[in-house]
C-alpha cells in the first residue's frame, strides 16, 4: 500500500501574539486560504508547540488553518511559564482564539495531548464544533499517564530506553516518580533540570514511533522544546491534567452528535490503543481508524495518511 504524502509545505499568511490575560501572549498563525474552510490545530504535549509539518495535513486551497503554541511553549510568551496554565486557560484560549479572528464554527484537529484538549474544549463548547479529527487518543486518566511514566507498561517495552532516561537523568528507579522529577524540572538547580527534560523528552520522543527514527527525535530534542515539553508535561501530571476522574469519557454525551473520527496507533506506547477504544465505545457514532503500523506520531507514514484522508473527506464535506 502507498501512503499519502503531506501536502506541500507552506508559510503562514498571517501570524501574531495573541494577548490572553494573566501575562500569557499567544502565539497565532493562520495558513491556507483566507477564505476557506476553518480548520483548528491543537498540538500536544503539553508543551509540545506546532512545526512546520503540522500546516500540511490539509489542502492550502480549501481550509483556513488556524494554528497556535499553548501557554508558556512554543513562540508564545513567558516561555516556560506555568502560573495560570491549566486545562481550563487553554479552553478559554481556544474562544478566545476563535472570537478574536470572527470565526464562528471551525473544526478542531487534535493529536495526543492535542486530542485530549480538542474533547474538552469541544464538550464545554459543541456549538462551535463542527467535526473532531483525533489522533494517538490520550483520556488524560492516571493509568493514562502511569502507563508511560510510572512504571505502567511503556517502561518494560523499551526497557533499554528507560535505563537510558534514569542514567541520563541521573536518579535511581527507587528516586523516581513524577512528582520527584517535577521538583527537580522546577528546582533552583538549572543545570540539573535541564538535565531532567532533556532526558524525560528523549524518552518520551524516542518512544513515539513504531521503528527508530532518529531524524523525527533531532527535531525535537534542542534544549528550549525539551524544557516546556518536561516541565509543562510535569506540571499537568502533578495536577491530574486538571481534570475530574474519567471527565472526558463521562461527559462524552455532550457531544455524541458532532461527528469524529479517532487515528490511532495499533502499536502506540505513549498512549496505548485503548484510550481510542473505550473513546470510540462512548460515541457510537464515531469513526476508529487503525493505523496497522503506527506507533505514536502524527508523521508515521500510514497514520500520516489516515489524517490526511480525514481531513479531505472534510474538505469535501463528507463529515
Amino acid at each position: 500500500m502507498s501512503f499519502t504524502e503531506f501536502y506541500p509545505a507552506i508559510e503562514p499568511y498571517e501570524h501574531q501574539l495573541l494577548d490572553v490575560g494573566d501575562g500569557h501572549q499567544l502565539y497565532v498563525e493562520q495558513c491556507g486560504n483566507p477564505q476557506g474552510i476553518p480548520m483548528l490545530f491543537i498540538h500536544g504535549g503539553p508543551g509540545a508547540g506546532c512545526s512546520k509539518n503540522d500546516r500540511r495535513f490539509f489542502n492550502p486551497a480549501i481550509f483556513r488553518v488556524v494554528l497556535f503554541d499553548q501557554r508558556g511553549c512554543g513562540r508564545s510568551l513567558p516561555h516556560g511559564e506555568l502560573d495560570n496554565n491549566t486545562t481550563s486557560d487553554l479552553v478559554a484560549d481556544i474562544e478566545k482564539i476563535r472570537c478574536h479572528l470572527g470565526i464562528e464554527q471551525w473544526h478542531v484537529f487534535g493529536g495526543s495531548w492535542g486530542s485530549t484538549l480538542s474533547l474538552v474544549y469541544a464538550q464545554q463548547h459543541p456549538q462551535q464544533v463542527l467535526s473532531l479529527t483525533l489522533r494517538g487518543i490520550f483520556l488524560a486518566r492516571e493509568q493514562d499517564t502511569n502507563w508511560t511514566f510510572a512504571g505502567g507498561g511503556a517502561s518494560r517495552i523499551f526497557a533499554d530506553s528507560w535505563q537510558r532516561f534514569l542514567t541520563d537523568a541521573g536518579i535511581t528507579e527507587r528516586e523516581f516518580s513524577i512528582e520527584n522529577c517535577y521538583c527537580i524540572l522546577t528546582g533552583d538547580d538549572k543545570q540539573q533540570a535541564m538535565k531532567m527534560a532533556r532526558a524525560w523528552s528523549i524518552w518520551e520522543i524516542s518512544s513515539c514511533t513504531l521503528l527508530p527514527d532518529e531524524a523525527f527525535l533531532s527535531q525535537c530534542d534542542d534544549d528550549k522544546s525539551c524544557w516546556t515539553l518536561a516541565r509543562h508535561e510535569a506540571y499537568y501530571m502533578v495536577n491530574q491534567c486538571f481534570l475530574s476522574d474519567n471527565q472526558i469519557l463521562t461527559n462524552c454525551d455532550k457531544i455524541a452528535e458532532i461527528p469524529t473520527t479517532i487515528v490511532h496507533g495499533r502499536y502506540d506506547i505513549v498512549c496505548p490503543f485503548d484510550n481510542a477504544w473505550l473513546l470510540h465505545q462512548a460515541l457510537p457514532n464515531s469513526k476508529l481508524v487503525i493505523s496497522h503500523s503506527g506507533g505514536h506520531a502524527s508523521a508515521e507514514p500510514e497514520t500520516r495518511h489516515h489524517l490526511i484522508a480525514a481531513c479531505d473527506d472534510i474538505a469535501a464535506g463528507q463529515f
